[in-house]
């Protein structure tokens, strides 16, 4: 038994209990004791389970004739993250699939639903290259099932983007993604680090920001070659662009309101050749240690940081800062290829969050200094969480202007779907 597997089911039970994918992976690979590569097999497995999660119990029900409400929660499991490597994962053979969820079932005493699930997944094997189409081409009930991802998401993105652009985003929705470095080059040059990587990783590419490497199947971050020594820390180009849109520069004070895990607040100090201040800030103290963690792997010592809500900070910071930035907290629907499960959010659960972020700009303005930039930034694609959360603090004589205003999509950018507005406080 491939112990990549058997983590993968245990991975699959935490995700049914509420854990997050990362959180899930974590856990099972460190109690299966896997090595970098078993550990890059069980997230692929996992990952391409959540993300295709609807699609493939419409296979599943294809050819099963026991209905899968009606199947015990780990025999499920079992269909599902074998079902997952034999649509989506081509280097593993269909046979390995097939025979290793079997083995599960009788490792996991399930030995009475064997017959079962060799017989369903014999059968999805043989027809995995001519799988029916799903019913209703055109519509956002057939995207909802093709691409798994909730009819009220469907609906919206077909609203906005189009049959077609909706298609184009929740595809690379599915897809998986790149780990995305960004080189600390307080300490070493980009081509120094590729050079150390590359005899690690053979998937490695430059990234879309200057100074980043995209590595494919790299596995766990902490396993990489210069890690200890802080020469890089892991955020997607979208967030870095955000950094970049708000510009901070040597010498500069900046607040970072909304910061945890930290890596905006990485990106300034970097950009700000380590001289100057920032305020890293957070609703929570344990939130904070993975960003002070973080500030002392990378030798950042212009990082400090302080517990506040962003909503209510304090009267000393008033006028204190040439750059705020508001990464506010958001549905996180611009993420779906990094964190899948969010998909699962209901409208009812994200509805009160525009209140919250408009609360968290008027908050915040006032500890902008004449001139200075306020940045507000999202990894959603909702306008009611973006736009029209800008429009509303703009109208209530904020005392900003808007300069630079735009919205990354998964499938154009190929970075997450991310909001980033760029505003400058009147004189």
């Amino acid at each position: 038994m491939n112990r990549a597997r058997e983590a993968a089911l245990d991975a699959a039970a935490l995700l049914r209990r509420g854990s997050f994918s990362t959180e899930a992976l974590e856990t099972a690979a460190a109690v299966a004791q896997l090595d970098r590569r078993d550990a890059a097999l069980c997230a692929r497995i996992v990952l391409s389970t959540v993300q295709n999660l609807g699609y493939i119990d419409y296979v599943l029900s294809l050819y099963s004739k026991t209905r899968l409400q009606k199947l015990e929660a780990t025999v499920l499991d079992i269909l599902r993250i074998s079902a997952a490597q034999l649509l989506y994962l081509d280097r593993v053979p269909a046979g390995a699939a097939v025979s290793e969820g079997v083995e599960l079932c009788r490792t996991r005493g399930k030995a009475r639903a064997a017959g079962l699930v060799n017989g369903v997944l014999r059968r999805v094997a043989e027809n995995r290259h001519n799988i029916p189409e799903v019913p209703g081409a055109g519509t956002a009930e057939h995207l909802s099932v093709k691409y798994s991802h909730p009819l009220w998401l469907t609906r919206y993105l077909a609203g906005r983007r189009g049959y077609e652009g909706a298609g184009a985003v929740l595809r690379e929705d599915n897809a998986m993604p790149p780990l995305t470095l960004q080189v600390n080059t307080l300490k070493i040059t980009p081509e120094e680090l590729s050079s150390r990587l590359e005899a690690a990783v053979p998937g490695i590419r430059p990234g879309l920001c200057r100074a980043s490497f995209d590595l494919e199947g790299a596995g766990a971050v902490e396993g990489l070659p210069g890690y200890g020594e802080g020469l890089f820390y892991v955020q997607d180009a979208a967030a870095r662009l955000a950094v970049e849109t708000a510009a901070p520069e040597k010498g500069m004070s900046v607040l970072d309101a909304c910061s945890a895990p930290g890596g905006k607040s990485f990106a300034a100090a970097i950009r700000m050749g380590g001289e100057g201040r920032i305020l890293a800030c957070d609703l929570k103290e344990k939130r904070l240690r993975r960003v002070s963690e973080g500030a002392e792997r990378l030798g950042l010592g212009i990082i400090s940081t302080r517990t506040m809500d962003a909503r209510r900070p304090p009267e000393e910071l008033n006028g204190a800062f040439d750059v705020v930035i508001a990464d506010a907290p958001c549905s996180g629907l611009g993420v779906i290829r990094r964190k899948p499960e969010i998909r699962f959010k209901t409208p009812e659960e994200i509805d009160g969050l525009p209140e919250i972020q408009l609360g968290i700009l008027r908050g915040l303005a006032a500890c902008v200094k004449p001139g200075g930039t306020l940045l507000y930034s999202t990894c959603t694609l909702l306008e009611r969480e973006n736009e029209e959360v800008i429009r509303a603090f703009l109208g209530s004589d904020s005392g900003f202007t808007a300069e630079t205003e735009r919205t990354l999509w998964p499938d154009t950018d190929k970075t997450d779907g991310f909001f980033i507005c760029r505003m400058v406080k009147s004189i």
